[in-house]
């Protein structure tokens, strides 16, 4: 389920010989290794181009873009169509990483026939080497096991499910009491038992994850779940471009956001002020073109003058 590269690509010419791309075999050698797996969420061709250059090993096109990039109050809002734009301006920008495609929620609920056809228009039309899928009840394990067997390979997603938050309570940290660490272990495990290749675990406490963990045979990655065999930030919480507060376990690495309100607020100081643009900012005319944009203007305004005194006299 690779992407054909073309060779004409300035990005990829430019950058010369890489790394293989990352595959599933590969993302379970790293496991087997103790290698950590790098995830990022990306939702554009600049963000994908950034990751791929940093060299992250998987790529999320998470349903977050909802809220991130596309202004929505919840994931839940972000529709099919969208996710698919969103998905594929990333694959145009990735070359060597694992590329995981979020199904948004109401594609999948219906039927098992639903979401194979949703996922099938993911690796179809935007190029995803995976889905992910939320959820480790009955009817996602039913979900997981149609898609896998038609042969799309499916990322599950336990612990907080952000597309059914309101059934946990709100968007809080899961496996915290008796009940709850009991079914996050039995949720992990059914998805793994059901096919997944990938499994990511969000906010639950680390000693309850590390319960599970030497049970799986494929990588899980944690988002506020402890260490796990890799991680996956949102991109803009980590560069610090998130408004407002973050969840806990985000830890940003840059201050992005505030580099780019400063750099705004410069140009429109700038233009406010009549110092941008100057001379050096724009491109000079050839010695005939500007006699020629005079008379064409005068022969405008020549005819503009004469229809004026026609309307006035009519």
């Amino acid at each position: 389920m690779r992407r054909v590269l073309r060779t004409s690509d300035p990005d990829i010419v430019a950058e010369g010989p890489a790394r293989p791309p990352v595959t599933i075999p590969r993302l379970v050698e790293m496991k087997a290794g103790r290698e950590p797996i790098v995830m990022v969420t990306a939702y554009d061709y600049p963000s994908a181009r950034a990751a791929e250059r940093a060299g992250v090993d998987m790529v999320l096109v998470g349903d977050s873009g909802a809220q991130v990039v596309l202004g929505h109050g919840s994931t839940v809002e972000v529709t099919t169509d969208e996710m698919l734009v969103l998905a594929s301006a990333v694959r145009r920008g990735v070359r060597t990483a694992f590329v995981v495609c979020d199904l948004p929620f109401g594609s999948t609920e219906v039927s098992d026939e639903q979401a194979v056809t949703t996922a099938l228009r993911f690796v179809k039309e935007a190029g995803a080497d995976a889905v992910k899928l939320e959820g480790g009840g009955p009817a996602r394990l039913s979900r997981i096991r149609a898609l896998v067997s038609a042969g799309i390979p499916v990322v599950g997603h336990v612990g907080l499910t952000p597309q059914t938050a309101v059934s946990l309570g709100g968007l809080r940290a899961q496996g915290r009491t008796a009940a709850s660490a009991a079914q996050v272990v039995r949720d992990a495990l059914a998805v793994q038992d059901a096919g997944a290749c990938a499994l990511v675990v969000e906010a639950v406490p680390a000693d309850i994850v590390a319960v599970f963990l030497p049970g799986t045979r494929i990588p899980v990655i944690g988002i506020g779940a402890g260490p796990a065999d890799g991680q996956v930030l949102v991109l803009h919480d980590l560069l610090g471009i998130t408004e407002g507060p973050t969840a806990a376990f985000v830890k940003r690495y840059a201050a992005i956001g505030d580099g780019m309100r400063a750099g705004i607020a410069a140009y429109a100081d700038e233009v406010r002020r009549s110092v941008f643009p100057g001379p050096e900012h724009g491109y000079a005319a050839g010695a005939d073109a500007l006699p020629a944009a005079e008379r064409e203007f005068a022969r405008w305004k020549a005819e503009d003058d004469d229809r004026h005194r026609e309307t006035a006299e009519g």
